[in-house]
């Protein structure tokens, strides 16, 4: 059943772009083939997803590059209707102009609408990796080498060949670094956020600094890879309160997970290789009330579930570190 892509409704970016107030992940969380998160692409595009959040380290980006052309061929949407995000994946961090190219000829989009920079330090670890794995190679956060990065895509930006650029990841310290240095302004950040780790203060600096709240795992993401996987972590979809304000409205608690999203004000990108006409269709009714969502404000448990343990550097002590939990960097060796 195909929803009418003139409801859904629309966010208005910083550079007054409107866009979708929900994508679709297309991380396949290293449970599902390539083949399988295209085929989800699919049916979301002609069910009546517009935005699209993508990344070369997936290693999904050919297949779903073939559903792009597709969809445009057959009529279902024109490429200017599409959204399409993805990332720079941490080994291309010097070579950014090459990394969107090759997204660009894999996805078959012409352009990038969004592009991010995956992770704020160029810590490269192999897909599939063990939770345990680490690079020798790998360093704490350079404003230096971020701001390198950056200015590469805003040259791109200049180009044509990204329309908007994008921060991932990032912590208030980080940027506080490197809020005042960007040439063109970032449109997104995109960070951990669900109901067990709504990351309040990171928010509203974003909002505060016009910077749209982009949320990964919107449901706590129960099919993420075992790796991030640790004994303790909150099942937010499990919690009582969620399951009553489910039961309430008649649906599964993920669908409230993205209600609360979209009125909160981030946009979600879930990753669903059957339920995505729900998650879609979520957005145009039965919106929670303001006592629920006040509900799901006191779920707030710093329920970090990316905690991002392949990227620590020698000397790091464990993945706190990463996030600069103390309001410093880490390590930093050029922070003002």
């Amino acid at each position: 059943m195909a929803i009418d892509v003139n409801a859904v409704p629309k966010v208005t970016l910083n550079n007054g772009e409107k866009v979708p107030c929900i994508g679709l992940g297309t991380f396949g969380s290293d449970r599902f083939s390539a083949n399988e998160v295209s085929e989800a692409v699919e049916g979301a595009i002609k069910a009546g997803y517009r935005m699209l959040d993508c990344a070369a380290c997936y290693g999904n980006e050919a297949e779903i590059g073939l559903v792009i052309k597709k969809v445009i061929d057959e009529g279902v949407c024109e490429r200017k209707d599409l959204y399409v995000m993805t990332k720079v994946w941490n080994d291309m961090h010097r070579e950014v102009e090459k990394s969107a190219l090759k997204s660009i000829a894999d996805l078959q989009c012409e352009y990038i609408d969004l592009l991010y920079i995956h992770w704020p330090f160029p810590n490269y670890h192999a897909p599939h990796c063990d939770v345990t794995s680490r690079n020798p190679d790998s360093k704490p956060f350079s404003v230096a080498e971020f701001m390198d990065t950056y200015r590469q895509i805003e040259a791109l930006v200049k180009k044509g060949i990204v329309r908007h650029i994008g921060i991932s990841n990032m912590t208030i310290p980080k940027l506080e670094q490197v809020i005042d240095k960007f040439e063109i302004k970032p449109v997104a950040c995109e960070i951990e956020l669900h109901p067990c780790m709504q990351q309040q203060e990171l928010f509203d600096y974003l909002v505060a600094h016009d910077i749209q709240p982009v949320g990964y795992m919107p449901m706590g993401s129960p099919m993420r890879p075992e790796r991030d996987m640790e004994e303790g972590d909150i099942a937010d979809l499990q919690l009582p309160e969620m399951k009553k304000i489910a039961e309430a409205h008649g649906v599964h608690p993920a669908i409230i997970a993205l209600k609360w999203a979209i009125q909160r004000g981030q946009i979600p990108i879930p990753f669903s290789l059957h339920n995505y006409v729900s998650n879609l269709e979520c957005t145009l009714s039965d919106p929670l009330t303001d006592a629920e969502m006040e509900t799901i404000k006191t779920l707030e448990k710093n329920n970090r579930l990316v905690k991002g343990q392949v990227f620590l550097w020698p000397g790091a002590g464990d993945w706190h570190d990463l996030w600069d939990e103390d309001g410093v960097i880490v390590d930093c060796p050029d922070a003002q």
